[in-house]
């Protein structure tokens, strides 16, 4: 069943939409491999994927646990290779200055994140570099 379509825009530029929801997401080429970086590019969406799946896994194992993950802040570095050119290493540092919860707890949290579908689909070669504070 399709759940999303795409559509070539020209300039470098795409549009994905989800059905069910009818949200879209736009996509552009970055400035350095010829586009306008006037959107996520599509290696963009790849980290950005990552830490959503994350951070989903961390709050469905934080609801189980009656944790309440809200404030929870991430920062995202892509770091590129060349040749070929490709994402080389997604950093992500995760942030909850006030999270309750027992150290038992955190590493849960911590498991969750790092055996997300998205982690676990992404090629061995890149490097996933992910720090908890809290």
């Amino acid at each position: 069943m399709v759940s999303m379509k795409g559509i070539y825009k020209g300039e470098l530029r795409t549009e994905v939409t989800h059905l069910k929801s009818g949200n879209t997401i736009v996509t552009d080429a970055p400035p350095d491999n010829n586009g306008k970086g006037e959107a996520f590019s599509p290696t963009d969406l790849t980290c950005a994927s990552l830490n959503s799946c994350m951070m989903t896994l961390m709050g469905i194992l934080a609801r189980r646990e009656e944790i309440n993950l809200e404030g929870l802040t991430s920062e995202i570095v892509k770091v590129m290779a060349a040749d070929p050119r490709r994402v080389a290493e997604i950093q992500i540092t995760f942030t909850h200055n006030n999270l309750v919860a027992t150290d038992i707890q955190k590493e849960k949290l911590k498991r969750a994140a790092l055996t997300c579908p998205v982690a676990l689909s992404l090629s061995a070669e890149l490097k996933q570099t992910v720090v908890f504070n809290f």
